[in-house]
Formats: C-alpha cells, structure tokens, sequence
C-alpha cells in the first residue's frame, strides 16, 4: 500500500448526497461506510458511483469484527471485496474491536483485552482479511468505557503490535483518543508518542458527549477545543496525514460541515505550514491523476 496524503475530507451521508453532486463542493474526498452500500442497485449506488466520479474516496467499515472469536464472515468479506471492486477506493479501513460472538451482532464496537494472546489472534485474522482481499487494510483505535483484569499491555502497545505484526495500517481517531484517556485517566499525548508515523495513514475528527465523569464518542456534535488541541499535537508528531471529520447525528448542512473541515485544514497549515500541506496534496494528486475537487 502506498501512503499518500489526500487532504481535508468528510464522510459521504446520504443527507448531503443531491448537494455534493449539485454544488460540487472543495472537499478534497469522502469517507463511505462500507455496509451502506452491499446492496446492488438503487439509489445509494447511484449518487456513490455518480460522486465517486468527482471525488476520491476511502471504505470504512464497522462490521469486520476482527477480534471476534467467530470465524472471519466470509460473506461479509466476499461483499466487501465487490464494493472495492466497484468503488476503487485509496485504501479500505475497520476497527481494531469486536462487534459479536456466537452469530450475534452486538451493534457496538467492544474493545479487546490488550495482551500476547490477543495480539496473535487478532493478527492472523488480519493477515487472513488482507490475503483475501488482495491489500492492506486500515485499522482504527476505538473509544472505550472498560477494561480488562487480563490486559498486560496499554491500548497504544496493543494497537502498534498488531499492526507491526500483521502489517497493516492504522486510521488514528483522535477523538477516541480523547475520550478514552478521559474516561480511563491516561495521557493522551502518551498514546501519540508511542505510534509509529510510518503505520498511520488517516486521521479521524468528530464530536462527542461529555458527562462530566464520562466520555460517550456520540459523533453528534461539533468538534471540541480539547479534541482540536489534541488534533494539533498529532499534527506536530505524524506530519500531513490525510483528514477526515465523521458526523453520524444531528447532521448539520454541508456547508456547516465544510466550515468545521476549514477549521481543521487551518489548524493543519499552522502546524506544518501551507507550503508542506499544498505540496503534499498536490504530489499525491499528481500520483494519482486526480483533480482539485
């Protein structure tokens, strides 16, 4: 997989589908997620294949369920690796987490206990995922509201073993950072030391609810000044990496969108500069062939 720097992104919703191909809005690409569009036909696939015209895009998926003790869905797979096909994304990306046991889904994303026997499990099945499909996979750090009496290492070890060992990629959310040392009493600026640069390819930003003693990752409200903060730390360790804000609920207009992505590539110009972000973005679309949307 080649690491490329795509700019300042969103994640495509269907709220926003008839005013992305109308207005053609400067959004650098888009973030589908993956199980929105297993169906064949209709009209998802009609605005995906008319916005993927205009636009670069990246999978997102939340129903691998890589740290489940069932077996890999090879079903799952099989649908996954159709859509890859049809959409040709950058790259295709999940969470490092485990959604169900035992052929029930959950509907969450459960956090692993983070120790050797974990890691070995969760590897093989990555390796397995990336041989079907035929590429390296992203992984994401999930929030989380628990841990395990049996975990011998910290959530950031896990994650860089894993994928050290299975030789994948990691989306780095930053807002789960947050609202996991919120709500788990760590440093969060512990976490981002101990990942190595070369594995992240992807940043994600979103809202959250805040309770006070806890932290829910909600993706339902702007983004906050301490996840703003941290998103400039990470700026300052990973360099230009490619940028996304999901919103999930309480959808707000494009345009309200776009100004928070504004927010995000300033903070970006002013950490590394706009020159660096300009020729980074520009190489990667020369690379690839695509255009300044």
């Amino acid at each position: 997989m080649k690491k490329e720097f795509l700019g300042f992104g969103l994640g495509l919703r269907t709220d926003h589908f008839q005013d992305v191909l109308q207005d053609k809005p400067e959004i650098d690409w888009f973030e589908i997620v993956s199980e929105n569009f297993f169906v064949a036909g209709g009209k998802p696939k009609y605005y995906l294949h008319a916005i993927r015209e205009l636009y670069p895009m990246v999978m997102h998926g939340v129903s691998l369920s890589i740290g489940s003790t069932d077996p890999l869905n090879m079903e799952y797979l099989k649908n996954l690796k159709t859509l890859i096909n049809e959409v040709q994304p950058k790259w295709v990306s999940d969470h490092l987490c485990w959604t169900g046991v035992d052929n029930t889904n959950s509907h969450d994303l459960l956090p692993l206990p983070y120790n050797e026997e974990a890691v070995k499990h969760v590897v093989a099945r990555v390796k397995q995922t990336q041989d079907y499909l035929g590429q390296a996979i992203l992984l994401e750090n999930v929030s989380s509201y628990l841990t395990y009496k049996n975990s011998t290492m910290t959530e950031w070890e896990f994650l860089s073993q894993v994928a050290k060992d299975s030789d994948c990629y990691i989306l780095l959310d930053i807002n789960n950072i947050y609202v996991s040392a919120r709500n788990h009493g760590f440093k969060a600026q512990d976490y981002l030391n101990a990942v190595d640069p070369e594995r992240v390819c992807q940043f994600h930003l979103a809202g959250h609810s805040d309770y006070g003693d806890y932290v829910i990752d909600t993706h339902d409200n702007d983004i906050c000044d301490s996840v703003w903060a941290l998103y400039e730390k990470a700026l300052q360790r990973f360099g230009p990496i490619s940028t996304m804000i999901e919103r999930d609920d309480n959808i707000p207009s494009l345009q309200t969108l776009q100004a928070e992505l504004t927010q995000a590539k300033q903070i970006a110009e002013k950490v590394l500069g706009k020159d660096t972000i300009r020729e980074n973005l520009h190489k990667e679309i020369a690379n690839t062939g695509w255009q300044c949307a």
